[in-house]
């Protein structure tokens, strides 16, 4: 399986029991689960350290007994606690608790002294199946075990935690450290889930290509954002490479004292490598542009049919509408305009709020120009566009929320923040971890924008040049660090674009 793919928890339901109908028992993957838990703790803290093991009534708990019996038999002290009496536990489980020899503490015997004494506790209370929000004796359990500051190890996801949608069941740890199997689930990269989860580790339990591919079978396409997905699609020049080759975007300009965040978007959109870039300007705000842009063209474009008039040129391949444009019905113009002559559009900012409440006509829109739309809304432009529609369920995943919006308005949507999402209208969707909150700045979703026009201009699809391009973006970030502004951003490109060679 592809390691950037994201595996729900019904499919990794279904894998373990393609793999046991296959010949594997379960409690073999149980213990070669609880084998890297132990292997992963082993390297977290000294030789002969004390370790508190926290098993649950599930799986997730047998889990823990077996990573609790392998380091015990390497020399560290193990306290364990079983949130319900051993006897009750059933399958593997139940196994798995046979072969501890050690005695098994109940949740109400651990004080505040045996949790400080510890170097790391294990936390193999829940996993990511959870379904109800924790209350009670769990719910006080893990307060206190966060509470006493004590390094967390969790297996499989920290318990409290969504598996596929991130959410907080009612309290959550916080580890420092997360050893998931197979492979990541959507919860772990889904805030405020990937805040619980520490640095993530995927062990390989060997469980056969067969269950790998019956378990895949009818969940939806989810990776994690990453150059694995799209590298293979990022433009690469030529001997015959030439500006004309490399695509033309058309930016188009709001009025004057507004013109600044086109300009960024432009200038992201030629650093990332598109041929050519002209900004279409009212009159009024020529100078301002004129005054700022260098490698960069102006054109005269004040109405929707002066942009029709522009448009007779196809090689303008791509137009970028929203950023600093304004709201209102002469942003819905233009957007009609760009989107009725079957080039790849790029929508922002003001072009998303003027279509308020009014998604299906969007969707409308770019039906007529063939689809080929890349819509990039922060989380308020989101609500805005998608008032009344399922996209925007309050109880939805971030998920859940962006495949849905992609669906309705027949395009490509990056929702954007700590967790962008690109989704696309076919299923497809990334969920991107590569990323810095100094990105949280003024312009920078103007730069977004103008990355995924100049890699669109190159002929990239539209879910993989999104992905690109927010990918791209993070890095920047990353890259620069304290002291980013959106100004920054484009001029890192040609450092970023070195490292994907």
């Amino acid at each position: 399986m592809p390691p950037h793919r994201l595996i729900t928890v019904a499919a990794m339901r279904r894998m373990d029991e393609a793999a046991i109908a296959a010949g594997v028992p379960g409690i073999e993957l149980m213990r070669r689960a609880g084998a890297a838990v132990a292997a992963r703790a082993a390297a977290m803290v000294p030789a002969s350290s004390r370790i508190l093991v926290l098993c649950g009534p599930g799986n997730n708990g047998g889990d823990g007994f077996v990573a609790a019996r392998l380091l015990e038999r390497n020399g560290h002290a193990v306290d364990l606690v079983c949130t319900v009496p051993v006897e009750s536990l059933t399958g593997d489980a139940a196994l798995a608790a046979a072969d501890w020899q050690g005695l098994v503490l109940s949740e109400a015997a651990v004080s505040e002294a045996d949790l400080a004494g510890a170097a790391l506790v294990i936390d193999a209370l829940f996993g990511a199946g959870l379904s109800r929000d924790l209350d009670g004796a769990a719910k006080m359990l893990i307060e206190r075990v966060a509470a006493s500051g004590v390094p967390v190890l969790a297996v499989d996801v920290p318990s409290g935690i969504d598996g596929d949608t991130g959410a907080v069941r009612g309290a959550a740890l916080r580890a420092r450290e997360t050893v998931t199997f197979v492979a990541l689930k959507p919860g772990h990269l889904l805030q405020p889930g990937r805040d619980h989860c520490g640095h993530l580790h995927v062990a390989d339990l060997g469980i056969g290509d067969g269950a790998l591919e019956e378990g895949l079978t009818g969940t939806p396409m989810v990776w994690r954002n990453g150059p694995d997905l799209w590298g293979g699609d990022v433009p690469r020049l030529d001997a015959v490479s030439h500006k004309y080759t490399r695509g033309h975007v058309l930016a188009l300009s709001g009025p004057a004292f507004k013109t600044g965040a086109i300009r960024l978007a432009a200038r992201a959109a030629l650093r990332v490598g598109a041929g050519l870039v002209t900004v279409a300007s009212p009159a009024a705000a020529m100078a301002e542009n004129a005054a700022h842009l260098t490698a960069i063209m102006l054109t005269p474009c004040e109405t929707a049919d002066d942009l029709d008039d522009l448009l007779v040129d196809e090689r303008l391949n791509v137009i970028l509408a929203g950023p600093g444009l304004g709201s209102g019905e002469g942003t819905r113009e233009r957007v009609a305009v760009a989107a009725g002559v079957g080039r790849s559009l790029v929508l922002d900012a003001d072009a998303l709020t003027s279509f308020k409440g009014e998604a299906d006509r969007l969707a409308g829109l770019i039906a007529e120009g063939g689809g080929q739309a890349v819509l990039t809304p922060h989380a308020g432009e989101f609500g805005r566009l998608f008032a009344g529609t399922d996209a925007v369920h309050p109880e939805a995943s971030k998920l859940h929320r962006a495949c849905k919006a992609a669906s309705i308005v027949g395009a490509v949507v990056v929702l954007k923040g700590a967790d962008t999402i690109v989704a696309a209208p076919d299923g497809r969707a990334a969920i991107n971890d590569h990323a810095t909150p100094y990105l949280g700045t003024a312009g920078s979703g103007d730069v977004l924008a103008g990355l995924v026009a100049g890699l669109l201009a190159q002929g990239m699809p539209p879910f993989e040049a999104a992905c690109a391009a927010v990918w791209l973006h993070g890095d920047a970030g990353l890259r620069h660090g304290p002291g980013l502004i959106a100004d920054d951003l484009p001029d890192l490109m040609p450092r970023v674009l070195a490292s994907l060679r």
